[in-house]
């Protein structure tokens, strides 16, 4: 299991680990709108999936605005997906106000589904650890970044490459 510290303390991590050729789990998280959204209304593109503890963090903010800019050179057969546990309403006005259009925001905070699949729910703070997951068209995962302090940046550059290798 991955181990990880939020500002420093060992936190517990829920779930199980995602690795490179694992089938990406499947799970069921809410649209901005509160419709349900699962990894298989994807299916047949590449999916990066970035995770995030809550938008409203200086971290979380540049990591989704991040993957947002590289949207347009990744293509029309890369979907970017953000989870966190923040409400589906605090997501759709987090978007609109940062200008978020390329990456669709999803909201775990109901049933902690995608947290729990993919390894990342943190049990002590019911919030989703740092992460990155690449999945490919054939929902195989080939790229994961669980970061170990949750307070720092992911890899951006090799998970961007990740998704272009994933497209291949």
């Amino acid at each position: 299991m991955a181990q990880i510290t939020f500002k420093q303390n060992p936190m517990t991590l829920i779930g199980n680990e995602v690795k490179v050729g694992d089938t990406a789990p499947d799970f069921t998280v809410l649209a901005n709108d509160l419709s349900p959204v699962t990894l298989q209304d994807s299916k047949g593109k590449t999916r990066l999936i970035s995770v995030v503890p809550s938008l409203d963090t200086g971290t979380c903010d540049a990591q989704t605005r991040k993957f947002n800019e590289s949207a347009a050179e990744l293509g029309d057969d890369v979907v970017i997906l953000t989870v966190s546990n923040d409400l589906p309403f605090a997501q759709k006005r987090w978007c609109a106000a940062a200008g978020i259009d390329s990456v669709q925001t999803l909201s775990d905070h109901r049933d902690l589904s995608f947290g729990e699949a993919y390894g990342v729910a943190i049990e002590e703070l019911r919030l989703l650890t740092r992460s990155i997951f690449v999945v490919d068209n054939n929902d195989k995962v080939t790229y994961v970044e669980y970061v170990s302090e949750a307070t720092e940046h992911p890899n951006y550059e090799k998970a961007i490459e990740a998704v272009k290798a994933a497209k291949n």
